[in-house]
């Protein structure tokens, strides 16, 4: 099998191709590199015979018309990612997010198989709302509280994302499956997000050591479960048209206990200064992943434990130069 990972040098992309090509399978990886980083792994990864390294805008048509169709499978995860960013310049998110979409649907042809990354934040409105239980499964209805919110403009593109690629695969003879993915952590994810931030600021040794909205919990769910389900996701003809939680759904924790739990690997004994919660961050995530257990059989194989304990080793032995981002001060890293 031959598959175009598009944002391949982000953070699941290159955990992803890295299990595709353990696999067996040969691998296109496309990418600006605006995000991800030229470091060792995905030099190393570049080197392998059945990897071809590419660089492109995926925001222009040129770049499109430059990409092979001869390929089985393709993954759309290049997107604008992050709160801090969402925030700064909601405007990029929508149209970068939207135009690499449009461009896919254009670009597709009868075969192909596309995987779409979405994200949990689609029920950010909902569940502030009340009308989005947790767990929270598929079918539940969704609501965009404040389209003024820059922070929604990430779960705006996504939907849209979904909408254009389910419609625009089956009009174009393709098959697509859609993944939200919910509260994805592990080695090589940036310093925005919240278990490498907080590791960062322990291994910094910070105290007091701040936390925005403890009293919230979370389900994370380290990479090698989401590329699982993902990999088992595509091997499954019953997928194709299909909205699919990937995830975690078996261990829920509170932010507070993160923070411990996190400190403890760094052998700290900083008091925890509770701080308010991000705004327009919800109280509780957790999926329901009844549906991917029907149609590929996933279990969760890493326990929180194990995943913080990877993800904090991870980032304690970057050096500085390999980018792996240094502890933010003034706000809170996304979740």
């Amino acid at each position: 099998m031959r598959a175009l990972i598009l944002g391949g040098a982000g953070f699941i992309g290159l955990h992803l191709a890295e299990r595709l090509v353990e696999d067996g399978h040969r691998v296109v990886l496309v990418d600006d590199f605006s995000r991800g980083r030229a470091d060792e792994r995905l030099s190393a990864l570049g080197r392998n015979p059945s990897v071809e390294v590419r660089s492109a805008d995926l925001t222009t048509e040129s770049a499109w018309k430059t990409l092979p169709r001869d390929v089985d499978q393709v993954y759309l995860l290049a997107a604008v990612v992050g709160v801090r960013n969402v925030e700064a310049d909601p405007t990029r998110v929508l149209r970068v997010n939207t135009l690499t979409a449009l461009h896919l649907v254009d670009w597709v042809r009868p075969g192909h198989q596309i995987f779409f990354s979405s994200t949990s934040e689609v029920y950010a409105g909902g569940v502030d709302a009340g009308v989005v239980p947790v767990p929270t499964a598929e079918d539940v209805p969704l609501m965009i509280a404040d389209v003024k919110s820059p922070r929604l403009a990430y779960a705006v593109s996504k939907l849209t994302g979904e909408a254009l690629v389910l419609h625009g695969a089956r009009a174009r003879g393709a098959t697509a499956v859609v993944g939200r993915f919910h509260n994805v952590y592990g080695p090589r994810m940036g310093s925005d997000h919240v278990i490498p931030e907080m590791a960062l600021r322990a291994l910094s040794g910070e105290d007091p050591f701040r936390v925005w909205g403890a009293d919230q919990y979370r389900a994370f769910c380290h990479v090698d479960d989401a590329v699982e389900a993902v990999v088992r996701l595509m091997a499954t003809p019953a997928a194709d048209g299909e909205i699919v939680h990937l995830g975690n759904d078996r261990e829920e924790t509170n932010i507070a206990d993160l923070a411990r739990l996190v400190l403890s690997m760094a052998d700290s004994t900083a008091s925890i200064q509770v701080l308010p919660a991000p705004a327009r961050s919800v109280h509780r995530r957790r999926p329901d992943l009844g549906k991917l257990r029907r149609l590929t059989g996933y279990e969760p194989a890493v326990p929180l434990v194990e995943g913080v304990r990877r993800t904090f080793e991870w980032y304690r032995d970057q050096p500085a130069t390999t980018g792996a981002g240094s502890p933010r001060a003034a706000a809170p890293a996304s979740r």
